[in-house]
């Protein structure tokens, strides 16, 4: 399920004196099942990309395609299009409402007009998908569970209507890191499993260098680079750091032994290939 977005723009309070420009003329290509991580400082449009994506948001200007239809045509209804790009927004514990989880998660499923045995089938296969057992939490009620565990009962509404598109705006925010560890790997099953395209927005450079195929970095409304982690965290490290972005803490240790002249990669993302380049250089000198 392609998204195309042509020269999008969008103004807040367009003609008013308080009137601020969030996005400024973007233009990017989102292919079909891609794992693509979406970053930038706070204000510099990731938050107003994501919420044009399924429509929420209307552009000032410009045009988004998905699967070739125009989704900023006035004329067209949006109703297929968000049931096909679900959105996970920052917090979304604060979206559950019902007595039980399996209420909560069945919720979206109900709207749909399907029959109660296909609802009950996507409830159970979406809490087994998020890591929670139908017997074990269905009569739970969504306000007694952990955080980790609410955040996993919204995520599990969602994927529930079974999406093409599935986007998640920080989705660890305020999780301890036990609980942001948990969230990453259930969505990197859900893209495995699932071979849907994901829309991930994170602070976390880490995890963006193991998780995305896709990186978008984004400031000030446009975007800044666009490539695989290796690419965007390699080429551009001081500009990332100039516009107030970290890079993988792996990187920022490789890039230090280099400069004390140990001759390691500069394109080291994960722990296991720093341990292999360190090996090597230490191998290296007991042979000299």
């Amino acid at each position: 399920m392609s998204i195309v977005v042509k020269k999008l723009t969008h103004i807040y309070n367009e003609g008013m004196p308080f009137a601020s420009k969030a996005l400024d003329g973007v233009s990017v290509e989102i292919k079909d099942r891609d794992f693509v991580g979406l970053i930038g400082h706070t204000g510099s449009g990731k938050s107003t990309l994501i919420q044009h994506l399924n429509g929420i948001l209307k552009p000032t200007s410009g045009e988004i395609y998905i699967n070739d239809f125009n989704i900023t045509d006035p004329k067209l209804n949006l109703t297929e299009i968000r049931k096909r790009v679900g959105v996970v927004f920052q917090y979304p514990e604060y979206q559950l409402f019902e007595e039980t989880v399996e209420k909560d998660i069945a919720f979206g499923p109900s709207n749909l007009g399907l029959e109660d045995s296909e609802i009950q089938k996507r409830v159970k296969e979406s809490m087994e998908a998020v890591g929670l057992g139908y017997d074990a939490f269905k009569e739970k009620s969504p306000f007694e569970l952990s955080g980790g565990q609410k955040r996993r009962v919204a995520i599990a509404g969602v994927i529930a209507m079974k999406p093409e598109v599935l986007i998640l705006d920080e989705p660890t925010a305020g999780l301890d890191p036990g609980g942001r560890d948990e969230i990453f790997e259930l969505i990197k099953n859900l893209h495995k499993e699932s071979d849907i395209t994901i829309i991930l927005s994170s602070h976390s450079m880490d995890d963006m260098a193991k998780l995305a195929k896709t990186i978008i970095v984004m400031n000030e409304g446009q975007i800044e680079f666009i490539g695989t982690p290796r690419e965007v965290f390699k080429s551009n490290t001081y500009r990332l750091k100039e516009i107030g972005l970290d890079i993988p803490q792996v990187l920022e240790l490789a890039l230090k032994l280099r400069e004390k002249g140990f001759d390691i990669k500069e394109d080291i993302l994960t722990i296991e290939e720093a341990q292999e380049e360190i090996l090597k250089v230490m191998r290296g000198r007991k042979k000299c």
